[in-house]
């Protein structure tokens, strides 16, 4: 019994390790209670209330998640994100309290891996940073990207254990969702994958026919990687379908 708690008390402190979150959230009780709800899951959270210190807490601490409020006195959270992205590759979940679209595409093009809408449903949350923690953690993936973790398409290189991409032997600037986006278009070369299977994979979400959270880290990818914008020939849209990573590229 006695080896069974210590390997039970060792694997909490590896996944308390690995899920150190911050969230950059004004409203105290809000913040409170969502700390409570994640620490209670194993997770170990520590809160930011003003936007203006935010950037230095990211920076120096740096957590395996970051959970950004949009709207923060000092600074928001979509300049935070843009500051932030080109030092920190750890994924960002945007909370956002307004309706429409706009704010959800403004920090996706700043760099955010995922957006809740409030009210904040804690089971929602934690399912999200969850999902964010394990496609950042080492040996996650499917068994086809453990069978060929390094593609190359031309001057464009792709590694999903080292989760990086080159072109023309230069690194290429990735969040971790966008590598994530990339991985499983060009893994899936040759093939159209619909919105629907993009979702599923990468958010473990059903698609509403209404997020454009693809279709924004799509035109972000593309000059990335050498595509054109205007006349793709890596990443190709299938009207009505969905996206076709060419094969041949």
């Amino acid at each position: 019994m006695t080896t069974v708690y210590k390997s039970v008390k060792k694997a909490m402190a590896l996944e308390s390790e690995a899920g150190r979150v911050l969230i950059v959230e004004d409203d105290e009780r809000l913040a409170n209670l969502t700390r409570e709800y994640l620490e209670n899951n194993g997770l170990q959270v520590s809160i930011e209330s003003n936007g203006a210190k935010a950037v230095d807490r990211i920076l120096t601490e740096r957590p395996n998640l970051v959970v950004l409020d949009l709207m923060l006195p000092g600074e928001d959270g979509v300049s935070i994100c843009r500051r932030v992205r080109g030092q920190f590759k750890n994924p960002i979940l945007m909370l956002t309290a307004r309706t429409d679209d706009l704010d959800e595409v403004l920090g996706l093009e700043m760099g955010a891996d995922d957006y809740v809408a409030k009210p904040v449903r804690p089971r929602v949350l934690l399912a999200r940073i969850r999902a964010l923690l394990r496609r950042k953690a080492p040996g996650t993936g499917s068994e086809q990207s453990t069978r060929h973790s390094r593609l190359h398409f031309g001057p464009l290189m792709v590694d999903n254990a080292m989760r990086e991409a080159w072109l023309n032997g230069n690194s290429i600037e990735l969040t971790s969702a966008e590598f994530d986006l990339l991985w499983l278009l060009c893994s899936n070369a040759g093939r159209v994958l619909s919105r629907e299977e993009i979702f599923s994979c990468l958010r473990g979400i059903e698609y509403d026919g209404q997020d454009r959270s693809i279709d924004v880290r799509v035109s972000r990818i593309r000059p990335k990687i050498g595509d054109d914008p205007m006349h793709p020939r890596l990443i190709k849209t299938v009207r009505s379908k969905g996206y076709l990573f060419v094969k041949s590229g």
